[in-house]
């Protein structure tokens, strides 16, 4: 799964390097602009880059290293150059205004869809990755808040060194945190609960039941917001300008309050998982009582 985001990330920012009026996300882009100053490659710069922040991620909270921060660390660089150069094969020439709003598009959601994927199963995250989640932590600050700071720095930083900025950059450094909150939610922690689910009893008739139930979870969701939406769009012609602000009101606050309650469900649940795997490696946990949990969580 790691494996899978960090190529699905770097095919984003290869799409969103293709041309210098999309611009990169701000990581990537200061790793091009140093790269053109010391007449090297984009791998080569960005593993020493990655290299120096670990460094300072190996004293502020180790934790946040493992598996996945290595694979991030040596594969991104390189595998948007391959990428990038596959781009320019498909299109040898100047690509037309639809083809770059698809690069943008496509870029902005493969590359934080791919962050979410590679973050969710818990292998260690990219050295850049780890700064906000560290800021946030010993600031006491959102986390959402500490990676547009972060990001903005950086941009201020890719002026500086002459990197690829443009519009997606821009973007990118608002609305990457905010996204990959989305993709936690919608699709990598499902998919880490399929997965789970999977492992503790893997045979093709676990994968089935896995595909089977998540194609029904997904007709029933779909068919019930189908039919809600259809059954609220009867009503809205019978409502007045005043009853219509007050659904409107009344809606924003339940879309709010929804929100408020699943972040804290997930630190409650993250931080009681945490704890239990804690003990499972301590061995106070008796083993004839270990829950499956402990031993998925590391997946």
């Amino acid at each position: 799964m790691a494996f899978i985001g960090i190529a699905i990330l770097s095919m984003g920012a290869a799409l969103l390097k293709a041309s210098p009026i999309l611009g990169l996300d701000p990581f990537t882009a200061l790793n091009i602009g140093m790269a053109s100053k010391f007449h090297t490659t984009l791998g080569v710069y960005q593993l020493g880059a990655n290299l120096f922040i670990f460094i300072f991620i190996l004293f502020l909270d180790r934790k946040k290293i493992g598996i996945g921060t290595i694979m991030n660390m040596v594969l991104v660089g390189f595998e948007i150059q391959w990428f990038s150069s596959l781009y320019h094969v498909i299109f040898p020439g100047k690509v037309t205004v639809l083809v770059l709003i698809a690069d943008l598009i496509l870029g902005l959601l493969m590359f934080t869809a791919g962050s979410s994927l590679y973050m969710a199963p818990s292998l260690g995250v990219a050295p850049y990755d780890a700064i906000a989640p560290i800021i946030s932590t010993r600031f006491h600050i959102k986390y959402k808040t500490a990676r547009v700071g972060q990001d903005v720095c950086f941009l201020v930083a890719v002026l500086i060194a002459g990197g690829p900025i443009g519009f997606a950059s821009i973007v990118v450094a608002f609305f990457a945190g905010p996204l990959i909150s989305y993709w936690d939610r919608s699709i990598s922690t499902p998919t880490m609960d399929y997965i789970n689910d999977l492992s503790e009893q893997p045979s093709f008739k676990s994968l089935a039941n896995v595909v089977t139930s998540a194609t029904k979870s997904g007709y029933n969701s779909l068919s019930n917001a189908y039919n809600s939406t259809l059954d609220f769009q009867m009503h809205l012609a019978g409502y007045t300008n005043q009853e219509l602000l007050k659904k409107i009101q009344d809606t924003e606050h339940n879309m709010k309050e929804s929100q408020r309650a699943y972040n804290e469900y997930r630190t409650q649940y993250r931080m009681l998982i945490a704890e239990l795997v804690k003990r499972d490696k301590d061995g106070e946990l008796p083993t004839n009582n270990r829950p499956s949990t402990a031993n998925n969580s590391q997946k």
